[in-house]
């Protein structure tokens, strides 16, 4: 498959944020992007909900406390 570039405008602390987390998961920014779109494509729809909707405080997962690992 071909690939070509595309430019894209992020904010730069939300890049700066995905690219460390991408990196500790082994991939780059151009491959999780990727995997993105193909799950788009493999969903036909944004993989995750999208929504107005404000969830409360207690709706989001308790943190799960971080070992040392980290």
């Amino acid at each position: 498959m071909a690939k070509i570039s595309t430019s894209i405008s992020v904010d730069a602390d939300v890049k700066a944020q995905a690219q460390e987390l991408f990196a500790e998961l082994g991939l780059d920014l151009s491959t999780a992007v990727n995997l993105f779109l193909r799950q788009c494509i493999y969903e036909d729809g944004i993989p995750f909900l999208v929504s107005r909707r404000k969830r409360t405080e207690s709706e989001f997962p308790a943190e799960e406390p971080q070992s040392a690992e980290h």
